[in-house]
């Protein structure tokens, strides 16, 4: 009988895939907003992430609407380093939207659309409202099961205990089944809200941890409750004004959020959610976190889009706008006019401008052994100073590409560390920019549609041929 062969299972879960800025955990600043010289993944650029800090810290109290900073700077000098670094900062609680600027160009709805839903959705509301929990410990569960089959419904109790007190539950079909769902036994302390009947298991209390001899490392012990087991409880939800927009407006709901089956959200609709919300804010009910909306590489926006952000600055409902570029003087799009970075000038009037430098030597060194940390690769001492001096003729995005291709390299020669070797082996099978284009200009003529630009004495020959 043929041997049956079993897949091997994974937990998806613990799958991580490595990615560019996947080794940033923050700005890397000290409480006085210094920046550290390595830190929190961030190498370099003090002055830079000093006035992301500040940007940060005016995020955090959220007092002021409708700044911009745009963050300029050549490529690979760590601008969208920075606006990720701002966003692991700011935590889960601060919305962080994050666009490229060609994403707007899509067919499906308007640009000034699309950019509008990008600014609600860096909006967050925090919404509190009580609710009435029965909150204990469990004692017992009894489930009468009937004797035959669809007679009648299971029908049960539960005993519930606080420090205090200690009552009796009658619980009808759907407790049970909520109870069964959860894994429900004596000895967890759990929270049922009264108005929607959600089961919310908090953990085993402190009295029963000997129960068992193993325990699972995700097994939380709690104190038993103390007081009544009825409590009035404030609860706060966080959304954002796009997610508000999306329930209200579609016929589906909020099953559109998952879709992302958006589509244009009428402007009657988002009116009327931002008086309800001013409502709610007056009553106390709600209150604003505006976050932050990240857009790279603005330069591809267009005229259209720019003049739109310039209205939607004013609005007092607008979150802090952060837009990155490495453009120097070039055409506005959809214009014949030139201008610094490729934004209009009363755009650039309103943004508070922070500006990248190209890294050192020493800093790209430091940025490689964090990567070679990150990809879980081990390299030698000279790999690593070839590879420093690659990162610095060339390029350093470059240079942290070659990192993984050496150490497969490495692998194929079945050793433990990326030497030399592994290095030079990858850079003569990979070009770089300079190098590339020093190949085609040398092998111009065998590519289609070739247009080298003609050196001035064949121009000459060239003018003087023609009269």
């Amino acid at each position: 009988m043929a041997e049956l062969k079993l897949s091997e299972s994974r937990d998806l879960t613990r799958i991580e895939r490595i990615g560019a800025h996947s080794h940033i955990r923050g700005l890397g600043l000290d409480s006085a907003l210094e920046p550290r010289a390595v830190s929190e993944g961030m190498v370099g650029q003090a002055s830079a992430r000093k006035a992301a800090g500040v940007i940060l810290q005016m995020i955090k109290e959220g007092k002021i609407a409708g700044r911009a900073i745009l963050l300029a700077g050549q490529p690979g000098t760590g601008k969208t380093a920075i606006a990720m670094g701002m966003a692991k900062s700011l935590g889960q609680e601060t919305p962080f939207a994050m666009m490229a600027g060609s994403e707007l160009f899509s067919l499906e709805m308007s640009k000034t659309e699309a950019l509008m839903q990008a600014f609600r959705k860096a909006i967050g509301v925090r919404i509190k409202e009580e609710t009435e929990v029965i909150e204990g410990e469990v004692v017992e569960i009894q489930i009468d099961r009937p004797a035959v089959s669809g007679a009648a419904s299971k029908t049960g109790k539960l005993t519930l205990k606080t420090t205090e007190m200690e009552t009796v539950y009658d619980l009808g079909a759907k407790m049970i089944e909520a109870l069964s769902k959860e894994k429900v036994q004596s000895g967890d302390v759990i929270a049922i809200d009264k108005a929607s009947g959600k089961i919310t298991k908090l953990g085993r209390s402190f009295a029963r941890s000997k129960d068992y001899d193993a325990m699972g490392p995700q097994t939380k012990f709690v104190q038993c409750p103390d007081g009544e087991l009825q409590k009035r409880k404030e609860v706060v939800h966080c959304v954002t004004l796009h997610e508000i927009d999306v329930i209200n407006s579609r016929t589906h709901g909020f099953l559109a959020l998952f879709t992302g089956d958006t589509g244009e959200i009428r402007a009657e609709v988002r009116e009327q959610i931002d008086t309800k919300v001013a409502e709610w804010r007056e009553e106390g009910k709600a209150e604003i976190v505006p976050g932050v909306l990240f857009i790279d590489e603005v330069h591809m926006l267009d005229i259209e889009c720019f003049s739109f952000l310039n209205r939607a600055l004013e609005n007092e409902m607008a979150p802090i706008l952060v837009v990155a570029t490495n453009r120097g003087i070039t055409n506005i799009r959809g214009t014949t006019y030139k201008s610094p970075h490729g934004i209009p000038i009363d755009l650039l009037d309103r943004l508070l401008i922070i500006s990248t430098q190209p890294y050192t030597e020493d800093e790209i060194r430091k940025i490689l052994d964090i990567r070679c940390q990150e990809e879980d690769v081990e390299m030698s001492e000279d790999a690593k100073v070839l590879l420093t001096k690659i990162g610095v003729e060339a390029s350093l995005r470059y240079a942290i590409h070659l990192i993984t291709g050496a150490a497969l390299a490495c692998q194929k020669r079945k050793g433990k560390l990326v030497e030399m070797e592994d290095i030079s082996r990858v850079y003569q099978l990979f070009l770089d920019v300079k190098r590339s284009t020093q190949y085609l200009m040398e092998y111009q003529n065998q590519y289609m549609f070739n247009e080298v630009p003609a050196r001035e004495g064949e121009e000459d020959e060239a003018i003087a041929m023609h009269s």
